[in-house]
């Protein structure tokens, strides 16, 4: 019997998330020798039992990382990369003609330009039938205090390109706040008011209720190759961010919904993965739209344990333009993110007023149930933790300590 053929390796850049890490595990579990680039000894993903050669660039984004990327390709040949952030995705497309033989998993620039604009992505979202949040994009503080006037409150302030504002802020000595509640029109103003010097403010949208619910493709050519669904069981911070406890649903609920997510990513002309997020009212049925994640995103590694293989199919066919024969996605699977667990656990237990959500219900009684008969249910995994590649566990929890 003729051996099967070897696989090419496949260099996965920015180890230090559990993101990354189930990159590593999920291509590592089907046979690929997985080239892993980091920043640090401490990158959680360097130290897989799925890694087959772990490398350490402390220089993110420099000349060293690129001539290290072209190293790889002279050995290896057209081999694959993948990587995580927005960040990591903008460096290599700006440079994807300096990589040598190595292929980068890249979106479309305008594809992605699109994603990264939250007016841009929800202007197209209402044109194919998706609800989405009232929007106001501000252009001086004196409309804000004129709109505080006559909108109805609380209200959600989020930047319209996070990645595009973040280093104005931070070189203005101000922090990067995802999202931000105004109670009345004071606090709007008392928000905006941060922002004055900068002459930039964060869209104001209508406060949605509900849950988070996640919508998860990989797309190729306009066809749909693979879907994904889950719904949020925790965030952090408890009102509202990303997921601390997700849990896999099946297919056939909001098949609609899937429908239009789909048209919406073929309107932008997006390839490969992405995850369409809303905002889910369990009392009314109605999802909102957040957001589009055109990379892996956070909660990924519930996806590689209910079998996705999203990051298999990255690989196979945007990499290697081969197809891939995928088994049934496993459905009723819970995630936990046991960092960010404790320290919801720990805000609505002991500082509930740091909760800035109005409308968020605190059930200190319920949530620690739940913690701790997560514990006992056979159909929960951990983002970090796994039987098979223990090592990265004891690692996160040597880096959480050391921080502390």
């Amino acid at each position: 019997m003729a051996k099967p053929e070897a696989l090419p390796p496949c260099i996965v850049l920015g180890l230090e998330t559990q993101i990354a890490l189930g990159i590593a595990r999920e291509l590592g579990r089907a046979g690929v020798p997985v080239i892993g680039i980091a920043q640090s000894r401490h990158a959680i993903g360097l130290h897989s039992r799925y890694l087959a050669r772990g490398i350490i660039i402390e220089q993110p984004r420099s000349e060293a990382m690129l001539e290290q990327i072209r190293a790889l390709g002279d050995e290896f040949g057209e081999i694959p990369l993948l990587t995580v952030s927005e960040v990591n995705l903008n460096w290599l497309l700006s440079r994807r003609q300096q990589l040598g033989k190595v292929k980068a998993i890249l979106p479309q620039p305008d594809a992605l330009s699109i994603v990264l604009d939250k007016g841009k992505t929800l202007a197209i979202a209402e044109s194919v039938g998706i609800s989405i949040p009232r929007t106001v994009e501000p252009e001086s503080h004196e409309a804000i205090e004129q709109l505080a006037q006559n909108l109805t409150f609380p209200v959600v302030l989020k930047w319209k390109d996070p990645n595009a504002v973040g280093p104005l802020l931070s070189a203005n000595g101000i922090a990067l706040v995802k999202a931000e509640y105004a109670l009345d029109a004071r606090q709007l103003v008392a928000i905006a008011n941060r922002y004055r010097h900068l002459g930039k403010w964060p869209l104001i949208q209508e406060y949605c209720p509900g849950s988070g619910l996640g919508q998860f493709f990989f797309m190729h050519e306009g066809r749909v190759l693979r879907r994904f669904q889950h719904i949020r069981i925790a965030e952090w911070p408890p009102e509202g961010g990303f997921s601390s406890v997700c849990e896999s649903l099946p297919l056939t609920e909001h098949a609609e919904l899937q429908e239009k997510s789909i048209a919406l990513l073929r309107a932008i002309g997006w390839e490969g993965v992405a995850m369409v997020e809303y905002r889910l009212d369990p009392q009314t049925g109605k999802a909102v739209l957040m957001e589009i994640n055109g990379r892996f995103w956070g909660s990924f590694p519930l996806a590689v344990q209910c079998g996705a293989g999203f990051a298999l199919l990255a690989y196979l066919v945007n990499g290697l333009g081969r197809t891939a024969a995928l088994g049934e996605v496993r459905t009723g699977l819970r995630c936990r993110m046991m960092a960010t667990e404790i320290k919801r656990l720990i805000r609505i237990l002991l500082a509930p007023q740091k909760i800035s959500d109005p409308f968020f219900e605190s059930a200190p009684g319920k949530e620690l149930q739940r913690f701790w008969k997560d514990f006992f249910r056979s159909e929960v995994g951990y983002y970090v933790w796994s039987q098979d590649d223990p090592a990265p566990f004891w690692v996160d929890l040597t880096n959480i300590l050391l921080r502390r």
